[in-house]
């Protein structure tokens, strides 16, 4: 297929497709799958090899949120069944930190519910990250902790945080259908931040919350614009009790699309596995490694995952291995750029010198009407997935509990 080697050829050089191809992936039928798969495998190993790296989640705040984000089950107003507890002590972070590190992961995420971190916040947090990082050696740390005020990020790097993850979730045009109590351009303005602080950004996407096709490309050309060096591609899952629980728009087919798509959208990037993926790509999961390069290690932060043993299992049954504490996850001129920190100056996903080529300008073949590969109809919308609400399960161990943690 023309497109998937202009799609290859286009990753192996760090170059942006144009809209309308993004779109063409989303739009390829079942019986191109596998051809999709393996040709943004091919960008994936270039930068990549078969490395995946394991990330590990620790809740340090849950629920009780005054945002309302439709597709969260700690948001304001939610019925859900959730875990509901205030901050962890930076003991207790470090505890439930040590059971992912021992399952091999080599970053941890620290989250905490809420609009973002007051000042008094960042200063508990900070306490965590270094109680962290002096009881483990070379991990990584990512916070989680919403919308940021002037100074909070170089706050939290100075404390030893390598990171800082907040998504845009879903397209500008439809974010003020999912969440009214702050805006996409707030979003945009934290990410920015992490940059400026010197912190590696982390920001990706949500799929699966009814938003079309246009939607998935957009929200993923606005990431590499951003050029995050980690996107996170996580999957709704459909908590009864929040405004999206009928919202089963995903088949295993639709997630590795999506996935593919992000891969050649951001070839350099780190694409993670995030939440949902148990739900939606079920026996599908270990073609996703193809497409990504990394995943979270047990349970999420609200919902329980894949055991542990059975994600270690997954990855070397796959023919991939877990990437080790020593190896440098992103390719060399990613991880030059600011101290591996993923500067708007580096050539990577999202550098804004790149990012024209991808503009309506320059388009080419078809309309966001068509969709399709060039010269083809566009494939049918897939059939909605059945609900598997028996895959939805409230985490109940691990952090904030007294049981021991799925690692």
């Amino acid at each position: 297929m023309d497109l998937l080697n202009t799609l290859v050829d286009k990753g192996l050089r760090r170059e942006s497709p144009t809209r309308d191809e993004a779109l063409a992936v989303l739009a390829t039928s079942d019986d191109d799958l596998l051809d999709v798969v393996a040709a943004a495998g091919k960008v994936r190993r270039h930068w990549f090899g078969r490395r995946v790296k394991l990330n590990y989640l620790v809740n340090l705040k849950s629920g009780l949120c005054p945002e309302d984000c439709s597709y969260c089950s700690q948001r304001l107003g939610s019925t859900a069944g959730i875990l509901k507890y205030t901050w962890l002590k930076p003991g207790e972070a470090s505890e439930a930190a040590a059971a992912g590190l021992a399952g091999g992961a080599k970053r941890v995420c620290l989250v905490a519910s809420g609009r973002g971190p007051t000042d008094r916040d960042v200063d508990r947090v900070s306490e965590t990250i270094r109680t962290i990082k002096d009881q483990h050696e070379n991990v990584e740390v990512c916070a989680c902790l919403g919308l940021l005020s002037d100074g909070q990020a170089e706050r939290l790097r100075e404390a030893g945080a390598d990171a800082y993850n907040h998504n845009l979730n879903t397209s500008e045009a439809t974010y003020g259908d999912i969440t009214t109590t702050h805006t996409y351009a707030d979003r945009v303005d934290t990410v920015n931040k992490a940059h400026a602080a010197g912190l590696s950004a982390c920001s990706g996407l949500i799929a699966g919350m009814g938003e079309s096709d246009e939607d998935l490309v957009d929200v993923v050309f606005s990431l590499r614009e951003l050029d995050p060096d980690s996107v996170p591609v996580n999957f709704l899952i459909p908590f009864e009790g929040t405004p999206l629980a009928k919202e089963w728009n995903l088949t295993p087919q639709r997630c590795l699309r999506i996935l593919a798509m992000v891969r050649f959208v951001c070839p350099d990037a780190e694409v993670r596995i995030a939440g949902g993926r148990e739900v939606h790509l079920r026996s599908l999961q270990p073609l996703a490694l193809n497409l990504a390069n990394s995943i979270f290690l047990g349970d999420y932060l609200t919902s329980e995952g894949q055991a542990g043993k059975a994600d270690l299992e997954m990855i070397a049954d796959a023919g991939f291995e877990v990437e080790g504490a020593e190896q440098v996850t992103l390719p060399e001129h990613r991880a030059a750029a600011a101290g591996g920190c993923g500067s708007h100056e580096s050539a990577g996903c999202g550098s804004q010198a790149e990012a024209g080529c991808g503009s309506h300008a320059e388009a080419g073949c078809g309309s966001h009407e068509g969709g399709g590969v060039c010269g083809t109809a566009p494939a049918p919308e897939p059939a909605a997935a059945e609900a598997r609400t028996d895959l939805v399960a409230v985490r109940r161990r691990g952090a904030g509990t007294d049981l021991a943690p799925n690692a």
